[in-house]
């Protein structure tokens, strides 16, 4: 029989290459999305749309047991919110209704893979060793870091669903949009940054955060957590760089003084009615010195290779940009 898998998120970035990966390894897939959510991207992918309630456990359960899934790759959360209460509400505790759901459907589920993200482990120290050590605590800096490690804690107590937690540091790729926006600031010439401490920072291309995904589902290993990047570390120009090179921009480079951007971060938090794009408790991801992490142990454990380095991976997003008239 063909495998069948829940996927949720699915409208999202992320959650649209996941399903692509599933389709490609042959799955029936069953994209969990919003009534609210676009999802006009899908309509030409052969998927089957459902609608489950994240509040109800007995609504999760009820549409585990009708469909029967093999797997289940849970994307869905917000990466923007007012508090860290709303965070949890959602990124902790939609994961928690979902694999207990899971759990007392009875249902064999094969493997339940978490996308959490680097910022539950949070940033390390800028000088530290190369390749860096995993990080054995946790110490996230923003709300949804919390989130997310509060996440992986509640998946930390189950035993009747195996799981597999994946920890993408910044992705990129077609369709996302948060770097978008420093695409279109670079082509109008500017180049911004937040002060002028220096930075390692770590990508991964969304094609290969979806390869993890897939590998996760068929490996033989469960309550395990992963760091996910392209194994490289670049400093805090090499994006603008590799973007300015394919794009073949000048740009001028500015950098700005913290205290101004705190400034500013404290107002739009206090004018905004919702979560704003910029906020103090974003600043410490922004700003932090490292955001490097050790990939080791998915290279062992999955075989996980990355395909994309940066410049191979920002070639492609560019070029797709274009071809989509994004630019």
């Amino acid at each position: 029989m063909t495998p069948r898998i829940l996927i949720t998120g699915a409208s999202g970035f992320v959650g649209y290459h996941l399903v692509e990966a599933a389709l490609d390894a042959g799955m029936e897939v069953y994209a969990a999305v919003r009534a609210s959510s676009s999802v006009s991207h899908l309509k030409h992918l052969p998927v089957n749309f459902v609608y489950p309630d994240f509040n109800s456990k007995d609504d999760l359960k009820d549409l585990i047991v009708k469909h029967g899934f093999d797997y289940i790759i849970h994307g869905a959360g917000v990466t923007k919110a007012k508090s860290l209460d709303e965070y949890n509400r959602i990124n902790a505790g939609y994961t928690l209704n979902l694999v207990v759901a899971a759990a007392e459907s009875r249902v064999p589920i094969k493997k339940f893979v978490f996308i959490s993200s680097l910022a539950a482990v949070g940033p390390i120290a800028y000088d530290a060793s190369w390749p860096v050590p995993d990080v054995d605590k946790p110490q996230p800096v923003t709300s949804y870091g919390k989130s997310k490690l509060l996440a992986e804690e509640y998946l930390g107590v189950i035993s009747d669903v195996p799981w597999v937690v994946l920890r993408p540091t910044a992705v990129y790729g077609p369709r996302e949009r948060d770097l978008f926006v420093l695409f279109k600031t670079y082509r109008r010439g500017l180049e911004p940054y937040m002060g002028k401490g220096a930075q390692w920072l770590s990508f991964v291309y969304v094609k290969d955060l979806a390869q993890a995904a897939m590998l996760a589902l068929t490996a033989p290993v469960s309550g395990t957590m992963y760091n996910i990047s392209d194994g490289k570390r670049y400093d805090r120009y090499a994006l603008a760089n590799a973007i300015k090179q394919h794009l073949k921009l000048h740009t001028f480079r500015i950098h700005l003084p913290l205290p101004v951007i705190r400034t500013v971060a404290t107002i739009m938090e206090m004018v905004s009615r919702g979560a704003p794009l910029l906020n103090r408790d974003k600043l410490n991801e922004l700003t932090a010195e490292n955001w490097d992490c050790n990939i080791e142990k998915i290279r062992q454990d999955l075989g996980y290779r990355p395909v994309y380095d940066l410049e191979k991976g920002i070639r492609e997003t560019l070029d797709w940009y274009t071809a989509n008239k994004w630019f």
